[in-house]
């Protein structure tokens, strides 16, 4: 099955939002083994929808829709593709019923154009919205599919994920599963972790194996088809300790494990708190742990410490120091490392500095990191990065591969991973 994705909205086309719904869509379609060849976003236009949908039915199967269900005249998606099928709209009398029950508990006024996210193409199978209020639908016209989906991505997410993939998953396999799992690596370039799979991913038939490079991180999607999902995880199991066996030295977690989320849980498995001093990372490194639950357990706090003057003055590092290595150089990370974890009592201080770019400072070039990792009473350790990207990448990437080296040298020193 072959898929062209058609996102509604002149905001699209303005530039005035992103258009994250046919990511989120391609990814899941990838899933179940089903191409996306196409991504076409079109404006608030009749003529020009009519137009999309004309081409996209010479080169797919399915064509998505997302966005264009709302009340309002600029919401056309539903009325174009009925009069472009010869279909009637019609009520849905459960999407309506809850669109009124919306309204009666938020004590507002339904107007009358609201009744209009109730309409549904005649013969469709409806996508009940847990989320919101415009029903989604599934319709096949002879040989093609057609999915209409509402814009917002809190409402067209799960829906996806609970209404409309089963029911493609259904379509596909015959009552089959597919199963994906995500193992996810740091430390290795795509390039290189492909390389060192390559003989995997030649010979694959079941599970497939794909790789995916983000945000410096690499993942590899192991999807599974058979008849149940024991069946599957077994095939996928199997897969997965092949791969280990080349690139597990890379691997931290799976699925929705990030770095900062893996290093909380065994911050947390092993009961060590943790504060940073921070410079060119200015409490991203902070932020990025306190996005994750249960972390006031372990994170004590850490200061931004980003001129030569808040470190010699929060720290307490000696002006000699700084004026010897520079506050780019191993010493002044494992100093802040060291100094944080004294200051806030924890077991574990971090360190971080260095140039984010785009300019170079003390003759060290844009993208040049120190971590320093001080670990109970064992001497502090220290990481240098050259990183290459822009200055936010630099600074973000600083902050996952910090993890990823507290991680390992935990690891090292005997704690529970």
């Amino acid at each position: 099955m072959n898929v062209e994705i058609i996102a509604v909205g002149s905001e699209l086309l303005l530039g005035q939002i992103a258009n994250t719904n046919a990511k989120y869509i391609s990814s899941q379609l990838s899933e179940l083994g089903i191409n996306v060849y196409y991504h076409t976003v079109v404006g608030d236009n009749s003529a020009r929808l009519v137009e999309a949908i004309q081409i996209a039915e010479q080169r797919a199967d399915l064509i998505i829709f997302s966005g264009g269900l709302g009340p309002t005249k600029d919401d056309l998606t539903k009325e174009t593709i009925a009069k472009h099928l010869n279909r009637e709209l019609i009520m849905d009398d459960m999407a309506l019923q809850a669109i009124e029950q919306f309204f009666n508990k938020q004590n507002r006024v339904m107007t009358e154009n609201n009744r209009k996210q109730a309409l549904v193409l005649e013969g469709c199978d409806v996508l009940t919205n847990h989320h919101g209020m415009a029903p989604g639908m599934l319709l096949k016209e002879g040989k093609q599919l057609y999915m209409l989906l509402p814009g917002p991505p809190k409402e067209l997410e799960p829906m996806f994920q609970f209404e409309a993939k089963p029911k493609l998953a259904a379509l596909l396999h015959d009552g089959g599963v597919i199963t994906s799992h995500v193992l996810r690596f740091y430390g290795i370039g795509e390039a290189e972790l492909e390389v060192r799979v390559q003989h995997i991913l030649d010979a694959q038939t079941n599970p497939t194996v794909a790789p995916l490079a983000s945000d410096g991180e690499v993942t590899l999607r192991i999807t599974a088809k058979a008849n149940n999902e024991q069946q599957a995880y077994i095939l996928i199991e199997d897969k997965k300790r092949e791969i280990l066996d080349i690139v597990g030295d890379y691997h931290y977690g799976d699925n929705d494990d990030s770095l900062a989320s893996k290093l909380v849980e065994m911050l947390l498995e092993n009961k060590l708190t943790i504060a940073a001093a921070e410079s060119l990372t200015a409490g991203l490194f902070q932020s990025e742990l306190a996005e994750i639950s249960g972390v006031s357990s372990v994170l004590e706090g850490g200061v931004v410490t980003y001129s030569e003057q808040a470190k010699t003055m929060q720290l307490g590092i000696s002006a000699q120091l700084i004026n010897r290595y520079s506050v780019v150089s191993s010493e002044c990370a494992s100093e802040m490392a060291l100094k944080v974890r004294e200051k806030l009592g924890t077991d574990i201080g971090v360190g971080l500095t260095g140039v984010a770019g785009p300019g170079s400072h003390y003759d060290q070039p844009a993208g040049t990191v120190w971590i320093g990792l001080a670990i109970g009473n064992n001497p502090p350790v220290t990481h240098r990065l050259q990183l290459s990207g822009a200055r936010n990448t630099n600074r973000l990437r600083a902050v996952k591969f910090t993890c990823s080296y507290l991680m390992r040298e935990l690891a090292k020193l005997g704690y529970k991973k």
